[in-house]
């Protein structure tokens, strides 16, 4: 590999090695290897696992305006801290506009990131028609629709949010290597992103290959991704489908006793996909919840904490209370502040590390469960929905005995479930746009008894544009066939 030649692709940290070498030793090189890399299925392979590395960016899975606490900071998940740093504030009281990065930020990290997926697809004619060759072009097709639903659900209408939704304005739908992110003018609507989205799942469900390394697109991931991708679309019976296909190959949802593992170290049961993160590499994925945790303690100063009524609807007995959430007290010279902290991405005790260095679950078997439970009550199936959460109740609650519920009962549960189930884990403010409930907080202040300073802005319409975030202004300025969403 003496030879490799390199192009600069200005802004982007990634590590080009092997799915293994990620896991044990990563570092970040501001390159990516060309055509003299791109002629064994290891080379390719280490330019697919740049753009895995690629959603390790601020903005997407790094730094202050991660996407694992935006969608629940800007919802009625969290509260933010008066002892805090106050991050993320104007996006937490929904003064958005193209300068904020908290909404921003996503839209160019995330299409330089689809850069790094099509960038192996321009020499993938070096390779011999083959499993390989098929298995390289699944994963590069996987990722780019993968990271282009996150886009097109954060800034265009979700199909189910209203009756205009499938016709309305798109984001572009990027198939061929754009490393300076040039607009195509957003011609597409929502619903023909969509169509792109899925054909590329599908071609990736088709032709990936046998790994099951969870660092990677393996098939029961990409199904599960099919699943959430028809959920948003409103397509129930396919949710069902595609979510099935995805159990029956990976049907556990993290047992009882494995759950807190799965956020306090590397254990990966009920895992689809993660992105992986060393200690080597040290991408701090949790400092916007809280730093100054342990793994059993530590003065844990928080930037968003739990309210009241959110903490009290995971039950004593409830596993996912404790993985998630610490009550602690926050003390600072003469302040000090009890509030319910979030510590799901605080300490990872597999490997020697820093606080916050955590791997990314990017999608875990436990949603596929809650996108079919949903899906099949909305087609009429309640025998079904109940048994998906009735399994997946059993690993969450000590000592649980199966229930069957029907009607709203029923409909409430899943959401319910939903709700605690991915809590702190970039799903709620999507939920309420999809569904079109519109924002309404409780009022709560963050010390842990509901006291304290609510936030300014507690209730926004469903009928807001605000609910399609902004396109960033540098990227309007460096494009101007780039069109800004309405309102803005």
């Amino acid at each position: 590999m003496k030879n490799i030649k390199y192009l600069i692709i200005g802004l982007v940290s990634l590590g080009i090695m092997s799915s293994c070498e990620r896991d044990l030793e990563q570092t970040s090189p501001q390159k990516v290897a060309t055509i003299d890399a791109f002629k064994t299925v290891s080379g390719f392979q280490a330019g697919i696992n740049a753009a895995y590395d690629a959603m390790k960016n601020s903005g997407y899975f790094a730094g202050d305006t991660n996407q694992l606490a935006i969608p629940d900071e800007i919802s009625d998940n969290l509260v933010i801290s008066p002892l805090g740093r106050q991050t993320n504030f104007l996006a937490y009281n929904w003064n958005f506009n193209g300068g904020v990065g908290s909404v921003t930020n996503l839209f160019i990290y995330g299409y330089k990131a689809i850069s790094y997926a099509n960038l192996p697809m321009l020499y993938i004619n070096n390779l011999p028609d083959g499993a390989d060759k098929n298995d390289i072009m699944a994963q590069a097709r996987g990722i780019r629709a993968m990271i282009h639903f996150d886009l097109v659900r954060a800034y265009c209408k979700i199909p189910t949010q209203s009756s205009d939704a499938n016709s309305s304005m798109g984001i572009d739908y990027v198939d061929t290597y754009e490393p300076m992110g040039t607009s195509f003018g957003r011609k597409l609507t929502v619903a023909q992103v969509y169509d792109k989205i899925i054909d590329d799942l599908t071609f990736a469900a088709n032709n990936i290959g046998n790994s099951t390394d969870k660092g990677r697109l393996t098939k029961p991931a990409i199904l599960g991704m099919l699943s959430r991708v028809y959920l948003y679309k409103g397509d129930y019976q396919n949710t069902v489908n595609y979510g099935q296909q995805s159990i029956s190959m990976s049907s556990s949802v993290g047992s009882l006793s494995n759950f807190p593992l799965v956020w306090s170290s590397n254990n990966t049961d009920g895992v689809l996909f993660k992105v992986l993160n060393s200690a080597n590499e040290a991408v701090t994925t949790g400092t916007v919840y809280q730093q100054g945790a342990t793994a059993t303690g530590g003065n844990i100063r928080a930037e968003y904490v739990v309210p009241k009524s959110v903490y009290e609807l995971f039950t004593p007995t409830d596993v996912r209370k404790s993985a998630y959430m610490r009550q602690s007290t926050y003390v600072s010279g003469v302040n000090s502040l009890t509030a319910n902290s979030v510590v799901k991405y605080a300490t990872n005790t597999a490997e020697t590390s820093s606080l916050n260095i955590i791997e990314i679950k990017y999608l875990r078997t436990a949603e596929v469960y809650l996108n079919v439970a949903e899906a099949a009550y909305k087609i009429g199936n309640e025998t079904l929905a109940n048994t998906l959460l009735n399994t997946l109740k059993k690993q969450r609650y000590a000592g649980y005995t199966d229930v069957t519920l029907s009607g709203t009962n029923l409909w409430n549960e899943i959401m319910l479930q939903r709700r605690l189930e991915l809590a702190f884990e970039m799903d709620r403010f999507y939920t309420l746009k999809r569904l079109a409930l519109g924002l309404q907080r409780t009022g709560e202040g963050a010390r842990a008894d509901g006291t304290g300073t609510p936030a300014s802005t507690q209730t926004i319409a469903a009928s807001s544009y605000l609910w399609q975030w902004p396109i960033p202004v540098t990227s309007i300025n460096n494009d101007p066939n780039l069109p800004q969403n309405p309102g803005y």
